[in-house]
């Protein structure tokens, strides 16, 4: 704090001296209101109008570097001087040298967060830090926003419930080229910045796999000066905080908005209105064309909040623009005074419920109601935001829109869009019916990440018609024409049904997979085996129809990636290094190709030196971590065997429990002298359960129940470690992933679409145990076949697998069967008859040998894959022993990933879907002196 005193330059320091002070206040963002709506309900065709747009003292948007074009009032006034002093003043960066940022940083301290030199604390100096940050990635962002409007280039814009960020601080510095200087500028006021990480909050916005593609393809966006941006909702709790009680998930609000985040930028002045309810009205314009109008019902607002994405590499910024439900009216003063104080603010209550948590529970119908509204909120706002920003350019005819927009659909969440789209652009804007069916055809693209049937939304009429009934009106005109051009290919019967947009059983709903289909120009998959499954089975009858009509390239694949500057660089730069040092570049961080020149070295004795003291200091800081958070005290130098992802029967935890079972009885039967021969091992479990998934809760507590019975163990406990690691995150995966020696990816094969887990693991040298399904297939391809340990069946084995099964043929393996004899007598229950009575069920129901494959029995095929598994885990153990063997296949795996970064992804997002081009922004120039 002495340095930091010292650090405030002259002309920061007032003319007289200051004295200590008591205490001083933190100014936070979190509980911003907003004012009242400007919309009557009672109207209609309002939408794609800020409100600002309504406001007397509305202004046209701020000039930035370098100045953009200027419209005739703009360029009157430039004549005139009126703004020239205010364009010299901004017409310069920030300087980042470590004087100016530090200078910057202690400006943060004293009037961003109103504290002294006195009373400053370490997450004061993150948060400073951070608005330091802030300030260069506005600057950027700003100039951006200006070079793509000047370049009139096309734009595409990514549509997601879910984005699993991470912390932003150290991938900005990184992305900006900041990192030394910040980092020397920190030392030099008395802090190291790694001990301020800490301080930022994993933003709470994304759940697993989905969500962190997301934001890996964000990353990837803005490294490839592509024009894109991201559309969410920025969620108030996140999913939950997950925390074990006698084992046992239990959730907590996750309210990562507690303290202030430096990093959004609150946008007021971007709100649009979104309406629920209400009724339809047929009307005749002023040119006699029959239309219809939206009325009545109750108006939320959405307000944006910016996030904005930096590349790598690169000078663009681009921005994640997330929603927050607010009002209508923030307070009803007439209830207040009449002593009806929870009333007063019920208005606020209800809309805020629409950005409150991720994924509510929908297990009864007001909380499928609550994610209706949800999802159609954040489509409604992106949608009237992004087709605002479209036609705002003088002259911009609506039929241009395919040439200037591209919108993806992240899975069936924002499938609302198809619909929306066509309202906004049939109501609002008035174009015929033909016109705007082609545009949204042209421009919405839909990307699957489910081959399970039960996984694709399909949302009850009645519920549409309470409160979507415009939207129920357009998917049933989309549904009539679409049933018309059938009949005509294939007449009345089957083919129809099954291709129709809604069903009639078990409820009347719309197929939310159907109508996404239909309504894009493009449908894909996320790994090759995935997309041959949804043009087989998922979408049969789409894909025979679109071939029909000679549309065959309208399915595509598009398989997953991360991206390696936060999944090498930041999470293991002891990796990052030894890479960029070997090739003598960095450039391997934006080309992964170049690491394909490692593999001629795997076998360097030298080089397997290296590697593997690098994968020991990620072990020891996994190993430091467990032991702070008071998880487990592990063996650095056992087998790290990790499986972290979201819980969920179809993925298997529980086949992995079994083996572990089977392991632990292996052991504890063994004589002290073949116990010294055993390979030790340290297993690893994470990732969140569905509040209401009670099999994969149950999966939960075994995990737990498993490792107190081992890690409790004299005889087993030195060879065998297990423990889950609660509320899994980025910034606990970025602890992890560079640990790992070996993860599982164990699904049956054909239910995984993707998988992006087993990306992260590969590209830090942990090799894979794993079933031919999802990424697997194709990481194995480029990696080579020693690099994973494959057991189990193919896709293509499954249904004789089940009809054998339905014969009476599916024998249990006796060492399964050990093991459930274990697991039914108690020996992991731990005297919870909870527990006993949940895995009992469990057991039972794996045992109904004559249903495997189906709900009745062992759906997933744990039985059939568990010797295949056996097999695979002592290759393992043999194969680890041989250290140099190890190192060298390694070294192979992750110098072969390159077809699994992001930055190869997006490529194809953009070349074959969008036919966005990249449109890097000039370097800046020069001031001169």
């Amino acid at each position: 704090q002495a340095i930091l005193a010292q650090a405030f330059p002259p002309w920061l320091q007032p003319p007289r001296c200051r004295s200590r002070p008591i205490a001083h206040f933190r100014y936070s963002l979190a509980d911003e209101m907003t004012t009242s709506s400007v919309w009557d309900p009672n109207a209609a065709n309002f939408e794609m109008k800020r409100k600002a747009s309504f406001s007397l003292f509305s202004a046209g948007d701020p000039s930035a570097r370098p100045c953009p074009p200027l419209d005739k009032d703009e360029k009157e006034k430039s004549k005139q001087g009126e703004h020239e002093k205010l364009w010299k003043l901004m017409g310069s960066y920030k300087a980042n040298d470590v004087e100016s940022i530090q200078r910057d940083v202690v400006s943060q301290v004293e009037y961003s967060l109103a504290c002294t030199r006195f009373n400053f604390s370490r997450e004061d100096a993150y948060r400073a830090a951070s608005l330091a940050v802030r300030d260069r990635l506005l600057e950027s962002f700003n100039d951006t926003n200006d070079w793509y409007a000047q370049q009139d280039c096309k734009r595409a814009y990514y549509l997601s419930a879910e984005y699993l960020l991470g912390r932003a601080f150290q991938n900005a510095l990184v992305n900006l080229d900041l990192e030394p200087q910040f980092q020397d500028a920190l030392m030099g006021l008395g802090f190291e910045m790694e001990e301020l990480y800490p301080f930022e909050a994993d933003p709470g916005l994304g759940n697993g796999g989905l969500g962190r593609l997301a934001a890996c393809f964000l990353d990837s966006m803005a490294t490839l000066s592509l024009p894109c941006w991201g559309y969410g909702i920025r969620y108030s709790y996140g999913i939950f905080k997950q925390t074990i009680k006698d084992g046992w998930q239990v959730e907590k609000p996750d309210y990562w908005l507690a303290k202030p985040v430096p990093w959004e930028i609150p946008r007021p002045d971007v709100t649009y209105p979104i309406r629920f309810g209400g009724k339809c009205e047929e009307y005749s314009d002023e040119k006699g064309v029959r239309r219809t109008r939206w009325v009545a019902g109750e108006i939320i607002q959405a307000m944006a909040y910016d996030n904005l994405i930096p590349g790598f590499d690169t000078f663009n910024t681009n921005n994640l623009r997330l929603w927050r439900a607010l009002p209508a009216e923030e307070f009803d003063f007439q209830a207040f005074n009449e002593f009806r104080y929870a009333e007063a603010v019920d208005n606020r209550r209800k809309a805020e419920d629409l950005s409150a948590v991720l994924y509510p529970n929908d297990d009864e119908t007001a909380g499928k109601v609550l994610r209706l509204k949800q999802q159609y909120f954040f489509v409604s706002a992106s949608l009237q935001d992004l087709l605002r920003e479209f036609i705002r350019k003088p002259n911009r005819k609506w039929s241009e829109l395919p040439q200037k927009v591209a919108i993806q659909m992240n899975d069936t969440h924002p499938t609302l869009a198809v619909l929306e789209m066509m309202r906004l652009l049939v109501d609002v804007q008035r174009l015929n019916w033909a016109e705007a069916w082609d545009l949204t055809r042209k421009t919405c693209n839909y990307t699957n990440h489910t081959v399970m049937p039960e996984a694709l939304e399909k949302w009850p009429v009645d519920m549409m018609q309470e409160y979507l009934p415009r939207h129920l009106g357009i998917c049933g005109e989309i549904n009539k024409q679409f049933m018309e051009e059938l009949k005509q290919m294939y007449g009345d019967g089957p083919k129809m049904w099954g291709l129709s947009l809604f069903q009639e059983e078990p409820f009347k709903g719309i197929r939310m997979g159907n109508l996404a289909v239909l309504g894009s120009n493009k449908v894909n998959g996320v790994a090759a085996l995935h997309t041959e499954i949804v043009k087989k089975e998922t979408f049969a009858d789409f894909y025979q129809y679109f071939c029909a009509k000679g549309e065959k390239d309208k399915f595509v694949n598009m398989t997953n990636g991360v991206t390696p500057r936060r999944w090498i660089h930041c999470a293991n730069r002891p990796l990052s290094d030894l890479f960029t040092k070997h090739l003598g570049t960095h450039k391997w961080l934006v080309d992964m190709n170049l690491l394909k020149a490692m593999i001629k070295k795997k076998d360097d004795p030298a080089l397997q030196k290296e590697w593997m003291a690098a994968k020991r200091q990620a072990k020891q800081r996994l190993v430091d971590y467990l032991k702070t958070n008071n998880i487990l005290e592990a063996d650095v130098d056992s087998l790290f065997d990790c499986q972290f992802k979201r819980i969920h029967e179809y993925k298997r935890q529980l086949l992995n429990c079994f083996y572990i079972i089977h392991r632990y009885m292996m052991i504890k039967q063994a004589s002290p002298a073949e116990r010294a021969k055993i390979q030790k091992r340290t297993c690893l479990f994470g990732g969140k359960a569905a509040p209401a998934y009670i099999n994969a809760k149950t999966i939960i507590k075994l995990v737990g129940n498993i490792g107190e019975v081992i890690n409790n163990d004299p005889d087993v406990s030195p060879y065998l470690k297990v423990a889950f690691i609660p509320n899994y995150s980025v910034t606990a995966a970025q602890a992890i992933c560079p640990a790992s020696d070996i993860s599982e990816h164990i699904s049956t094969a054909g239910t995984e679409a993707s998988g992006t887990s087993n990306m992260k693991f590969v590209m830090n040298g942990g090799l894979i145990i794993g079933t031919m399904d999802g990424a697997n297939i194709e990481i194995r391809e480029e990696g080579g076949e020693d690099t994973m340990f494959i057991f189990g069946c193919l896709e293509t084995d499954v249904p004789g697998i089940k009809a054998k099964a339905l014969e009476g043929h599916y024998p249990i393996d006796p060492r399964l069967q050990r093991v459930f004899d274990s697991i039914k007598k108690g020996a992991f229950s731990l005297g919870c008859d909870i527990a006993q009575e949940k895995l009992n069920g469990l057991i039972e129901r794996l045992c109904n040998i004559t249903a495997a494959g189906t709900w009745e029995g062992d759906r997933y095929l744990l039985i059939h894959d568990f010797p295949s598994l056996l097999e695979a885990q002592e290759k393992v153990d043999k194969t680890y022993a041989d250290k140099a063997k190890w190192a060298s296949l390694s070294i192979q795996a992750a110098s072969s990933m390159a077809q699994f970064s992001t930055d190869r992804t997006i490529s194809e997002y953009a070349k074959v879907i969008w036919d966005i081009k990249p449109c890097p922004r000039p370097a800046p120039v020069r001031a001169a002196a």
